[in-house]
């Protein structure tokens, strides 16, 4: 009897433990969404922005997004922000009390998510569930990183702890190196070329031409994407995104408080996450990343819809060989097929599947932390007829897709204007 009652606790714990487990078991992670929109959407000029903090970026975005679109801050209940590794390029932690206090958002309940470059998709899809769920009705999601105070070397080193340190980093295998690597097997496996994954670049930095925050604004010919400065072979300077500063923030709220603030919001409608090995070497095909395939299909069964239904695409481009692969894992292509899709134009911003409109990481930038966010800056701004020369001609329903590190995670989030 003394022993029952000494181990009481720890019964009682079990017993908990167990209920909760076959609780969570029992929920239906596919079930719709129905009650989360984007009201308002904002991101600062990305690039090396040279004399501006991380707090001046992201107060920036956060004041666009929130009293520049006419939302009061004091309506915002609780912020999700998304910042990689502000502790290396910055040499601050603890930043999400500090960045809330420096936007005027003092005191309210604050998260940092740190998923490397899927940091903002996280922070995004943690909004979705405390609005989904009730708890919240308006929330402040931002992602903001500051890359170019420290050195290439620096930075580099800095992204490499999104990687697995024991069996790849710390033995000198970069970011570059890793896509370069899923670019040999895809080049073997399906044919697809060197001048391929240039047009994909040509592509990116053709839309980045006509949209201001981008950081290269300039066309390039596929004769300049094929000069041979190889940064890790096959993938030269045109097939790599830049280091980068920049913010961006998202207003959502509840079906009810969207009506006071615009009448044009943006539906959330599926979204998914998922993850896979850290080190190359426990993955059975270098072709294709698992998390992006499973996080979609979460996002399409969730949302009830496929890939045909998609208009258009804004996915996670940090390496031009990143886009082929991930318009097959979304479901855009087949295995394979994602290549001849650019050769023929099909991922144009006039083409019949166009992917990165505004011109993704290739050319935009990629802040890492801020670049979740920013994807679903560009597909509010698309699905609300907002994008200028940049705008889908058909733009309905969108899907997003970033990932972190070398595909260890993924978020896929599905959009719909909201009177469709």
């Amino acid at each position: 009897m003394v022993t029952f009652i000494n181990n009481a606790p720890f019964i009682i714990v079990f017993i908990a433990v167990f209920m909760a487990r076959a609780t969570v078991e029992e929920v239906d992670s596919t079930l719709p969404l129905t009650n989360t929109n984007i009201v308002s959407a904002a991101q600062t000029k990305f690039g090396a922005l040279q004399g501006v903090t991380l707090r001046e970026m992201f107060s920036e975005a956060v004041d666009k997004a929130t009293i520049h679109a006419g939302i009061p801050k004091k309506d915002i209940q609780a912020a999700f922000i998304g910042s990689f590794i502000p502790e290396m390029l910055v040499h601050q932690g603890h930043t999400a009390p500090l960045l809330l206090d420096f936007a005027g958002l003092k005191g309210l309940p604050a998260t940092r998510h740190e998923d490397a470059c899927a940091s903002g998709a996280t922070a995004l899809r943690a909004a979705i569930m405390a609005i989904e769920s009730g708890f919240y009705d308006t929330v402040l999601v931002a992602g903001v990183e500051k890359m170019t105070s420290v050195s290439t070397n620096k930075a580099t080193e800095a992204l490499a702890a999104a990687a697995d340190d024991q069996f790849e980093s710390s033995i000198g295998l970069t970011f570059p190196g890793v896509f370069g690597i899923a670019a040999v097997a895809h080049m073997q496996k399906y044919g697809t070329t060197e001048e391929d994954m240039a047009l994909v670049s040509v592509k990116a930095h053709k839309n980045a031409a006509t949209n201001p925050l981008a950081q290269f604004q300039k066309e390039i010919t596929l004769e300049k994407a094929m000069t041979p400065r190889y940064v890790a072979w096959p993938l030269k300077l045109f097939d790599c995104s830049p280091i980068s500063d920049g913010a961006a923030a998202l207003v959502l709220t509840s079906n009810e408080k969207a009506k006071q603030y615009t009448d044009l919001p943006v539906k959330i409608i599926g979204t998914g996450q998922a993850s896979a090995s850290m080190n190359l070497c426990d993955r059975s095909d270098l072709t294709s990343f698992s998390a992006s395939v499973d996080a979609s299909r979460q996002a399409y069964k969730m949302a009830g819809l496929e890939p045909k239904d998609m208009d258009f695409a804004v996915v996670h481009d940090c390496f031009t060989i990143a886009e082929i692969i991930a318009s097959e894992d979304i479901g855009f292509f087949k295995p394979g097929e994602g290549a001849k899709a650019v050769r023929d134009g099909i991922t144009a911003l006039d083409g019949d599947k166009p992917i990165n409109p505004m011109g993704g990481l290739k050319a935009v930038g990629h802040p890492v932390g801020a670049t979740g966010v920013k994807q679903a800056v560009v597909v509010y701004r698309e699905l609300i007829g907002d994008a200028g020369p940049n705008q889908v001609a058909n733009n309905d329903t969108a899907i997003m897709h970033n990932f972190g590190g070398t595909g260890a995670t993924c978020v896929v989030n599905i959009m719909r204007r909201a009177d469709i």
